[in-house]
């Protein structure tokens, strides 16, 4: 599938250039490779090892809008997979949900991932929920772990603001996130930063970490009442973020494909453009492939 504007046809394709030259000038020859899927589902993979994230693998129209959010009279997801739901799965090694929500974790995926599967999740809380749901191979991501030769670490976030949580109804429906960075030798270290709004816990990683690639979730969700207000980054939080990493390349995911989303590819692409940031910022097709 392509992005049908001229700005994210041009947008996509300064970002293979991009890939292309950090592919030619890296230090490392195993294969680095992010695809996205759909939504806020993706797959990355060093080398030998497959990650498959925050699968939501339901059919279109599959579930109700998310009650109390921007469009919720729309059943989601709003569009189809790219591909089979089998063949996503196909190939993982690992599976991390960062979080419990249904466009994070759904049904589709509970039925259809091998029940023994290594799962690794935030807390305690959601491994039980894992757990309760037939799942063997659930493991709490602590500061950090090692599979298959990768390094996790465990990353802190927000899911909206001080504002949101300082509603209770809000605090527990929003509940805990975290992101993950990826690291292994001869690899560009990779920040999926998660549902969480622009924060202290973000810029700490940045510092720490200092990725490579950094996959944003960029939608720009938002709950009635709270207009203006979203529950995960948005256009201007990709120049925020680049502008606090500025040599790493950008890959925005998590639009037109949940009711609540308020920002589409087109929308950050075409920001992206008017910023001149389209050098440092991929916005991939459901079911794109970027190598690096």
């Amino acid at each position: 599938m392509l992005i049908k504007t001229i700005a994210s046809t041009l947008l996509l394709a300064s970002a293979a250039f991009v890939g292309s030259a950090f592919a030619e000038s890296g230090s490392g020859t195993l294969t680095q490779e992010i695809q996205h899927i759909r939504n806020a589902t993706i797959k990355v993979t060093y080398g030998e090892t497959t990650f498959l994230i925050d699968p939501m693998l339901a059919d279109k129209g599959t579930y109700p809008g998310f009650e109390n959010t921007y469009r919720s009279e729309l059943r989601n997801p709003l569009v189809e997979l790219p591909m089979a739901a089998e063949d996503v799965i196909e190939g993982t090694d690992a599976v991390i949900v960062t979080h419990t929500h249904l466009d994070h974790w759904d049904d589709a995926a509970q039925k259809l991932l091998p029940k023994d599967i290594p799962l690794f999740v935030q807390n305690a809380a959601d491994a039980e929920t894992l757990g309760s749901q037939g799942f063997t191979n659930v493991r709490i991501l602590g500061d950090s772990a090692e599979f298959g030769g990768v390094t996790l670490h465990k990353t802190g976030g927000q899911h909206g603001s001080d504002n949101l949580y300082a509603v209770p109804e809000l605090a527990k429906s929003l509940g805990e996130v975290m992101g993950v960075v990826f690291e292994a030798e001869g690899q560009r270290t990779t920040y999926v930063v998660g549902d969480t709004v622009w924060r202290d816990e973000v810029m700490q990683s940045l510092d720490r970490y200092r990725p490579d690639v950094i996959v944003l979730n960029t939608g720009a969700a938002e709950v009635n009442g709270f207009e203006g207000d979203p529950i995960i980054m948005g256009k201007e939080d990709t120049l925020r973020v680049h502008r606090a990493a500025p040599e790493a390349t950008i890959v925005a995911v998590h639009m037109d494909a949940v009711n609540h989303m308020t920002l589409s590819r087109e929308g950050l692409a075409d920001f992206v453009q008017s910023a001149g940031i389209e050098e440092h910022v991929l916005i991939p097709a459901d079911g794109e492939i970027i190598s690096f």
